[in-house]
């Protein structure tokens, strides 16, 4: 009975970081944030068909102006108005011969609803200086400090390039 109890309690321990989170990239192998340890992450859900689809752009512009401090992270999803139809290989396809997107890519997640990733519900939950709660569109970005904990959330319009969010690198 103890050792049900211990174990139940293990499974419902919250996470401490990003860093406790078991991910899938693109191409379908695991990993975890827990690599970039030492550097800012920037995590951001993506899609191909949006109006701001532009900003994959910024975003491979940012990657590269602070490589080595900074990684982005894109995480395709179709939670709104279907604008992610394409499958992985599509998804990736599109951005790299679109916008030479170079910078790490999950599989393609849900950001909101009954099937969140677990990933976003941490992300949407956890404390931070500018609001929680759920994911309004495409291209909201996540500041994750060296540390593994949220430390600025954006929404869509704020753009990767944005003092807003280039201040803090």
């Amino acid at each position: 009975m103890k050792t049900l109890a211990l174990m139940l309690t293990l499974l419902f321990i919250a996470p401490a970081s990003v860093y406790d989170f078991k991910l899938k990239n693109i191409d379908g192998a695991e990993f975890s944030l827990a690599k970039y340890k030492g550097k800012k992450v920037l995590v951001v859900n993506t899609a191909s068909k949006c109006g701001y689809t532009y900003q994959y752009e910024q975003l491979q512009k940012l990657a590269d102006k602070y490589k080595g401090k900074l990684v982005v992270v894109g995480f395709p999803a179709n939670n709104f108005g279907g604008q992610e139809p394409g499958s992985n290989p599509m998804i990736k396809e599109f951005c790299s011969k679109n916008f030479g997107v170079t910078f790490p890519l999950s599989e393609k997640v849900s950001v909101k609803g009954e099937d969140i990733s677990p990933l976003f519900k941490y992300l949407t939950s956890a404390e931070n200086p500018d609001f929680t709660g759920e994911i309004k569109w495409n291209f909201e970005k996540f500041l994750i400090d060296e540390n593994g904990n949220l430390i600025h959330r954006y929404r869509s319009t704020v753009e990767p390039l944005d003092p807003a969010i280039t201040s803090k690198l």
